[in-house]
């Protein structure tokens, strides 16, 4: 079975504490996917001038955000990386025309080991990640996904971690999330369809695209997890995570033919 790509939306770092409707679905998956070799994550909360790889042994958690519940800073996931696999992914993204590094200091940032904690709780699965290049659009990230698609062959689960919306301005305002559902159920659909043009063209054709996302680094690791997909980014399941303080739309997708296809 070749393994799937995800791209999941992980909300506040309080999901790793509240799981809510998705951890549960998260970690049902898991549990219906073979064991891979190792999980390689992009993450919004990890950005650079250029492409780079974790090569850290062993990655420090990294708790970069504030004003949450002190027992959110307690925790530690204590997933191993994956530095042979990380030299992998360098030299696929060379041969695709990337320049990337690799970074063996960096820790694991939120975006990474948040919403790991619900599919991989005992971390017990190497993990590692590509870094966010500053400036690239979407069809950049599509081409990063592209050049790593083959890992998925070799066991290598490859996961976009974002969110269908984001927009902190709006956090917990019920009033202002009129746009959530409209958008989340426009990209539901152009992801069943396959439309990558439209989706490409989000910005300027998804209903309430800018105050989803006033700034799209949290969409942008779709990008990388339907090109990760190869083929299989016409086949997806959709998992409906539900609505968290009235404007993070947490669905996840699944692109695999194997899992099934959402009409």
């Amino acid at each position: 079975m070749r393994m799937p790509s995800l791209f999941i939306s992980h909300g506040s770092p309080e999901f790793a504490l509240a799981p809510g409707v998705l951890g549960a679905e998260l970690a049902g998956l898991a549990a219906n996917l073979p064991r891979p070799r190792a999980v390689l994550v992009m993450s919004p909360h990890w950005m650079t001038r250029g492409v780079e790889v974790q090569s850290t042994p062993m990655p420090a958690t990294v708790h970069d955000f504030g004003g949450f519940s002190p027992t959110l800073y307690e925790l530690d996931y204590q997933a191993p990386g994956a530095p042979g696999i990380a030299a992998e992914v360098l030299r696929r993204l060379s041969q695709a025309g990337f320049r990337a590094g690799d970074n063996d200091r960096v820790g694991r940032d939120h975006g990474t080991w948040v919403p790991l904690m619900h599919l991989y709780p005992a971390a017990d699965v190497p993990v590692l990640q590509l870094s966010q290049p500053f400036g690239a659009v979407p069809r950049d990230f599509l081409a990063l996904g592209q050049a790593l698609a083959p890992l998925a062959e070799e066991d290598v689960l490859i996961v976009g971690s974002g969110g269908v919306t984001h927009n902190l301005y709006d956090f917990r305002s019920a009033a202002a999330g009129a746009y959530v559902r409209p958008f989340a159920h426009w990209l539901a659909a152009r992801i069943a369809a396959g439309d990558l043009d439209a989706l490409l063209d989000y910005r300027q054709q998804a209903p309430g695209a800018a105050r989803a996302h006033p700034t799209d680094e949290h969409l942008l690791p779709l990008y990388f997890a339907i090109g990760a997909a190869g083929d299989n980014r016409f086949h997806s399941r959709r998992i409906d995570g539900g609505i968290v303080d009235s404007v993070l739309a947490m669905d996840t997708y699944v692109f695999s033919a194997s899992i099934g296809e959402t009409p």
